[in-house]
């Protein structure tokens, strides 16, 4: 399996597409007995752990931002209905 293409365009999947590729880059590297050489593969797991990181942030934001809005429009809600 060669990373280093795939990592071109990581920045644009989906953290299900890089879950996937992260396990793939796991058992690639549980598979290989000599581990010399694969340092890089190393370094592509943990930039893809950062990137589901930072991916799974932002959409921990944006969830929570969005549940912020509707808790404050159906408070809003009710407060307009006891006034009525």
């Amino acid at each position: 399996m060669n990373e280093k293409n795939l990592l071109d365009d990581i920045a644009s999947k989906s953290i299900n597409e890089l879950t996937d590729l992260a396990d793939k880059i796991i058992k690639n590297l549980e598979n290989e007995t000599n581990l010399e050489n694969k340092s890089e593969d190393y370094v592509n797991l943990i930039k893809i752990n950062k990137l589901i990181e930072k991916k799974f942030k932002k959409n921990f934001k944006e969830i929570s931002d969005q549940s912020n809005l509707k808790i404050k429009e159906i408070k809003s809600n009710k407060d307009a209905k006891k006034i009525k």
